[in-house]
């Protein structure tokens, strides 16, 4: 069983970085199957740090409920419209299979046959003396279901609609027998009896079938390859033989070509909709068009439940979709406590007033005597010197401090040179659109029954800004539109001078009661405010609780 370990959505480098080095420590200590995802692609920051530690970035999965190709039944055994009852039946009969899909001769899906059906072929045409002997194969078929041999063959690959006839009567009535059907669709069976054989043959008939193992003499031989007449040996009697070659009928027939198919990629709960009233006992599941596995409704009782260690959050409005149905066996943050989280049994849930997760993270490599390797070591730092602004934010922790340091002796890069470096990479504004830029690092809340998001972006300098600020307006009122939000905020933080500016798509009520400068409509400008989390979100839920509506 994988354990995934997943940062926010719209993931920052702190939670990108943590996922990384959490995941690096599980697999050197409990978890040797822990795996880094998140649910969103990196920041060009975090691009750029996860270049220079010359490390993958995480697994990117947008939904960890489970689909359909997590629990259906992978080793499939199919057959094909070209065979015929007996390969089926059997390949059915070995495996205990009710049912089984169809494919042509590109390996499209093209029906399912279910056993019933498939014996409806041995029946066909019932005691009715014309249909009951009719067979739609080629001889190449009827040889391999007899394990007979050819004396004499002409087309065995083409398919006919044979009529089997029996030479168990005299020869006379049995000459009168074939000229009641077209000479080209008639199959004789006959023993090793010339006097059937010699009048079949002159005939013309498509193709003798010569029980007990007998073989046409010479003469008669020559008799058909000069009528163009097939011949195979089989090494059975006359009444298995016929019985078989009703076993080589093309399964075609009874392909049941109005089916369920269902994507390899459909969440289990959509096809537990989709398929709970049909009466299709197995459902072929496709990847690109092609055979990818066949699920039944029993695999869809207990779908396996993916096992989730949330990092830089707490909360499931901020978790990965399909979090609430997963296990979460273990937490670690740095925010506040949030309260939608729930679990079954008992997890390690680590919360702890720090500037960034990654503090916790290299924390437990010190605690275990671990020694990171230069690239998570990077990635960490990377992590602290984001969320921290490198040692500058009041979120700043003598922890953060002493971790940071600790780190430095594991990176092959001065920190402090790297810092620059990484502010100065990947202004958000200089190269995004603005409707990613205010989704690029963003967190939903919910307080005093109102639902809102705060975004946060770090830029050198409020000149982009200022020349993006409409369109940045407009992408807030779209992300609070879309997400069904009473607003959206977006925090620019200029690192160069540990302040900020705050846009607003709109405000809510107690607004008025801010104690910062409004610029212009919704904007405002917070000096000395540069944290989401310390200070900017406890100021926004003072604000909340103080209207008039909350009281």
């Amino acid at each position: 069983m994988t354990v995934f370990v997943f940062g926010h959505r719209n993931p920052d480098t702190d939670a990108i970085c943590s996922a990384i080095a959490y995941a690096d420590f599980l697999k050197k200590t409990t978890r040797p199957d822990a795996i880094a995802a998140c649910c969103g692609a990196p920041n060009q920051r975090t691009e750029f740090a996860l270049r220079k530690a010359k490390l993958p970035p995480p697994r990117i999965i947008m939904d960890v409920r489970p689909e359909i190709e997590d629990v259906c039944q992978r080793d499939v055994v199919f057959a094909r419209q070209s065979e015929v009852f007996y390969e089926v039946y059997q390949r059915m009969k070995e495996h205990g299979l009710r049912a089984i899909p169809i494919v042509d001769d590109h390996d499209k899906v093209v029906g399912i046959v279910t056993l019933l059906e498939l014996l409806e072929l041995v029946l066909q045409g019932g005691v009715d003396p014309v249909h009951s002997r009719e067979v739609c194969s080629n001889l190449t078929k009827v040889a391999s279901v007899l394990g007979g041999t050819f004396q004499h063959v002409v087309d065995p690959d083409r398919t006919d609609e044979f009529v089997v006839t029996v030479g168990a009567m005299s020869a006379e009535g049995f000459t009168q027998r074939m000229n009641q059907f077209s000479a080209d669709r008639l199959l004789v069976v006959s023993g090793d009896r010339p006097t059937i054989q010699l009048p079949a043959l002159e005939l013309g008939v498509r193709a003798m079938v010569i029980a007990g193992g007998y073989e046409l003499s010479s003469g008669l031989l020559h008799l058909a390859k000069a009528r163009g007449v097939s011949v195979i040996i089989s090494p059975y009697d006359t009444a298995t033989t016929t019985m078989r070659i009703k076993a080589a009928r093309l399964i075609d027939s009874v392909i049941d070509r109005d089916f369920i198919s269902l994507s390899a990629k459909m969440p289990v709960e959509a096809a537990r909709q989709q398929i709970f009233r049909s009466s299709q006992t197995v459902f072929p599941v496709l990847d690109n068009g092609k055979l990818f596995g066949v699920l039944s409704k029993s695999d869809l009782v207990t779908p396996p439940m993916p096992e989730l260690v949330l990092v830089d959050h707490n909360e499931l409005s901020q978790a990965v979709q399909g979090a609430e149905d997963a296990i979460i066996t273990e937490v670690l943050d740095h925010h506040r406590l949030g309260g939608s989280l729930k679990s079954s049994n008992p997890i390690r849930f680590t919360l702890e007033p720090v500037g960034s997760t990654c503090t916790l993270v290299a924390r437990l490599f010190r605690q275990a005597n671990l020694q990171p390797s230069a690239g998570v070591a990077l990635c960490m730092a990377s992590g602290i010197i984001s969320d921290t602004l490198f040692l500058r934010s009041p979120t700043t922790t003598d922890v953060d401090r002493d971790i940071l340091q600790w780190l430095q002796q594991f990176c092959s890069l001065d920190l402090n040179e790297y810092a620059t470096e990484f502010f100065e990479v990947g202004s958000a504004l200089r190269s995004g659109e603005a409707g990613r830029v205010v989704r690029e690092d963003c967190k939903e809340f919910e307080e005093a029954g109102v639902k809102f998001s705060i975004s946060q972006i770090e830029e050198i300098g409020f000149d982009l800004f200022w020349e993006r600020k409409d369109e940045l307006v407009a992408a807030l009122d779209q992300l609070a539109k879309d997400n069904q939000l009473d607003f959206s905020a977006l925090l620019v933080t200029d690192i160069s001078s540990n302040g900020s500016l705050l846009l607003m798509s709109r405000q809510p009520e107690g607004w008025d009661e801010i104690n910062y400068p409004e610029l212009e409509e919704n904007l405002y400008e917070l000096e000395e405010v540069v944290s989401r989390k310390k200070q900017l979100l406890p100021l926004i839920i003072s604000l909340l609780d103080s209207a008039p509506s909350s009281n």
